[in-house]
Parts: structure tokens; C-alpha cells; sequence
């Protein structure tokens, strides 16, 4: 029976969100359980498609990369995969009538990272980002809003200066991962062999001034969907406040994290914000 198949193709979205982000399976678990488990399966496409990028490197990742994008493309039009984590995104995909031209933007994005290291200018690093972040904030919206394309059409901007924040402190908190193995420069007029304060004092205001509007749309979503993204939100702004603390040559040097504990601290205290409507 294709139910059994289908439970069993969420089941796998669900487990790559847990075992890939502590940080976003926390998020997720936060949301309302009638939306959980389609952004458990817009994450499973994403996460796959990101890993053949940024990890096979004992493999033919181009090869991998067209293999992948055929196979979803024959999900999204077949209505089914063999591969789980596609067949379970697919039903999402029709569920919400997520737009194809957010899918391919994204699937465009990830294959730049297979040949291009360098971002020189600002118009190159903004077409990035959208593909890799503000698209999957869009999918997810569309989830948020369960379809509504009025409420989708109000919030877009916001979801989108959201997914360019979480993108950018991920760039910044893995600036010694991008830049020494896989020697990728994202942030465009920027010398990361001598980054100092003021260029990091740049991308940190350019950050700040996303999440400050994609806290404005936060407050607007659907209540199945608050929460989760206020966790999520306060999460990347944590490692923001811990990135400004630190010295721009130790960013080069080290990764960045949010303790577990804190975490957890975390999501007592925006669960307390949340309910005296503090956000």
C-alpha cells in the first residue's frame, strides 16, 4: 500500500531534521503538529541536496547533483519518488502549491557551490542567498500560512529577510569551514585571510537589519506557526550577539556554538515572551 510507503517517507524526513540540526528539530518540534511534519519534509530536501554539495567529496558530486535534481523533478511531475525524502516533499510540494520557480532557484544555488568559490560582487551574493535561504523561508511560509496566497503575498518580505539572516550568521559562524575546506568566500569585498572589525561590524549590521524585519512578519504569522519560528529566531539571534562578541581574526579560527543548555534556556524564555506577547 502506498500509505505504508508515504508514512514511511515522512518518517525519513523527519529523522535527517533531527539527526542533521539539534537547533532546528527544536524549532520544529515547537510548531503546530498540523504543519510539523511538512517543514520536516521541506528540510529533508534541502538538507539532501545541500550534503552532495558540501560533503561527498570522495564522490562525483556533479553526477550526484544531476542524479538528484532528475529525480525531482520525476517526483514533483510523477506524484511519487523511491527516494523517501523526494517522495515526501513532493506531496508537500502539492499539498500547499509551492511554486516551482522557488524549488529551481533554490536547486540553482546549490549548484553554484559545486564550481564557484568567490563571490566578488554584492548583485552575486544577494542572488545566493536567495536561492539558498529566502526560497526555503518562501516554502516554508507557504506551509505557515497553509496555502493562503493573500497572507503569503503580505508576509513574503519578511520570510525572506528571515531567511537571509539565519543564512548569513551560518556564513559567518562557519567562515573557517567554508573558507579553508571548501575554500568559499560568500561575503562579496570582504578579506577573510585578514578580516578585521569593521568589515565584521558591516556584516553584522547588514544581519541585524534582516532580523529586525523578519521579526515584523514573525508577529504576523498564523499561531500554528509563531512559536516555532520566534525559537528559531532566537536561536540565530544567540549566535549573532555571540558572533559580535568575538574577535573578527577568531571568527577566522573557530566555529561558534550554542550550548545545549542554553538552548533549552532559551526556549523557556521565548516560550515565556511568546505567551505575555512580548516578541
Amino acid at each position: 500500500m502506498k500509505s505504508i510507503f508515504d508514512s514511511v517517507s515522512r518518517e525519513c524526513s523527519k529523522t535527517v531534521t533531527n539527526s542533521y540540526s539539534t537547533s532546528f528539530s527544536l524549532a520544529t518540534k515547537m510548531l503546530s503538529a498540523s504543519i510539523r511534519q511538512d517543514i520536516y519534509n521541506i528540510y529533508g530536501f534541502v538538507r539532501f541536496a545541500d550534503e552532495i554539495v558540501d560533503t561527498f567529496h570522495d564522490y562525483n558530486k556533479s553526477e550526484l547533483f544531476n542524479d538528484f535534481e532528475k529525480d525531482l523533478h520525476k517526483a514533483l511531475s510523477n506524484k511519487i519518488s523511491l527516494n523517501p525524502i523526494l517522495n515526501a516533499f513532493q506531496e508537500t510540494y502539492h499539498k500547499y502549491n509551492i511554486d516551482i520557480a522557488h524549488v529551481n532557484a533554490f536547486m540553482k544555488s546549490m549548484r553554484m557551490d559545486l564550481h564557484k568559490k568567490v563571490y566578488l560582487t554584492p548583485e552575486e551574493y544577494k542572488e545566493y542567498i536567495y536561492g539558498s535561504a529566502d526560497v526555503v523561508g518562501l516554502m516554508c511560509l507557504k506551509v505557515f500560512v497553509k496555502g493562503d496566497q493573500e497572507k503569503f503575498n503580505e508576509l513574503k518580505d519578511t520570510a525572506m529577510a528571515l531567511g537571509s539572516a539565519f543564512q548569513k550568521v551560518n556564513f559567518l559562524r562557519d567562515l573557517k569551514a567554508d573558507h579553508e575546506n571548501l575554500e568559499r568566500t560568500y561575503f562579496p569585498n570582504t578579506d577573510l585571510n585578514n578580516l578585521d572589525e569593521a568589515s565584521k561590524r558591516e556584516i553584522i549590521e547588514d544581519i541585524e537589519a534582516d532580523f529586525k524585519k523578519g521579526l515584523s512578519g514573525i508577529k504576523l504569522l498564523p499561531m500554528e506557526a509563531k512559536f516555532g519560528v520566534f525559537m528559531a529566531y532566537r536561536y540565530y539571534s544567540q549566535l549573532l550577539k555571540k558572533l559580535k562578541k568575538t574577535p573578527a581574526l577568531k571568527i577566522k579560527s573557530t566555529r561558534i556554538r550554542v550550548a545545549n543548555y542554553k538552548k533549552i534556556e532559551l526556549l523557556t524564555r521565548s516560550y515565556v515572551k511568546y505567551q505575555l506577547n512580548l516578541m
